[in-house]
């Protein structure tokens, strides 16, 4: 009986991709609920639980009423299939089957035939190769740790143990504090973003398409600081080079206002030297993304500075 499904290659990239793709009907999962809990959790890779910190992430995502446990159970399905489907069409890796820790209370939401998924993801695979397509190429590959559970059969869980939510506040409450309220009702981060190129600026708006976001583009350099000083924004995205103005004077200028001292400023740039880093901090910037970028790595910067 299979309880949870995980691998070493990017199991958040993995998740955050099944979350996305829920959020078109679970509308309080919102990019800023899926950068938060891969921020609290992504660290954690390496401990030394038997389970994974995806699932302690899904674990607090229904902890925090973000999902409820049949829905969580049915991305549990999902995942496994995605972690086991891969692991079979692989010629080298290893992988793990983990018993659960008693002593690690955590809720179980569902428990998967695990001969089952086996079989439907080698029947997927066979299809596959009879119709002489290549196999897909998926980045969540080998190195397969697959927990488990005890081995008396279990269809599903009993409501009591799916409502077991004392030994899971205990061990999340420290990060409860970070968002008690359902996203749907939390504040709207203004964002500028301030750069020459049309083309990064619908980028970055695609990015952080999302209601927890008001976005306005500025690619009118010599207008740039009035614009900011009327929007007055929550966090302020800085192209370093543009025509007729240098971003790092711009910053500095912010910088010297009393509106926008402690402002969060990304400075967004192609170059990766200690001196231009150096730069950055030396005018006062709050952080530095480098191009090109995803839209993970924009979403990680923006709410490390705006929680």
């Amino acid at each position: 009986q299979l309880i949870y499904g995980s691998n070493s290659i990017n199991p958040f990239d993995r998740l955050d991709h099944y979350l996305s793709r829920l959020s078109r009907r679970i509308p309080t999962l919102v990019s800023a609920v899926r950068v938060q809990v891969r921020l609290i959790f992504e660290a954690n890779l390496n401990s030394h639980s038997n389970y994974p910190s995806d699932y302690q992430a899904i674990c607090w995502l229904v902890n925090q009423h973000y999902l409820n446990s049949v829905q969580a159970a049915s991305l549990i399905e999902e995942l496994a299939e995605d972690v086991i489907g891969s692991l079979l069409s692989e010629k080298e890796g290893t992988y793990q089957l983990l018993e659960t820790n008693p002593s690690e209370d955590l809720p179980k939401f569902c428990r998967l035939d695990l001969r089952t998924i086996v079989e439907h993801c080698y029947e997927q695979l066979q299809h596959q190769h009879s119709s002489n397509s290549k196999p897909v190429n998926n980045p969540y590959s080998s190195n397969s740790v697959v927990p488990i559970g005890n081995s008396t059969p279990l269809n599903s869980i009993h409501e009591s143990s799916l409502n077991n939510s004392a030994p899971l506040e205990q061990r999340f409450q420290h990060h409860t504090s970070v968002n008690q309220q359902p996203t749907s009702t939390s504040k709207t981060y203004k964002i500028a973003c301030i750069d020459d190129s049309t083309s990064v600026l619908n980028a970055i708006n695609s990015f952080l398409e999302d209601k927890s976001f008001s976005v306005v583009m500025i690619n009118d350099p010599v207008r740039a600081l009035m614009q900011v000083i009327r929007i007055k924004p929550d966090l302020i995205l800085l192209d370093v080079a543009m025509p007729n103005l240098d971003g790092y004077e711009l910053c500095s200028l912010l910088r010297k206002h009393s509106l926008f001292k402690h402002t969060p400023i990304i400075m967004v740039t192609g170059n990766t030297g200690f001196l231009d880093r150096a730069k950055a901090k030396l005018v006062g910037a709050s952080g530095y993304l480098t191009k090109p970028f995803n839209q993970s790595d924009l979403l990680k910067i923006v709410f490390k500075h705006l929680k």
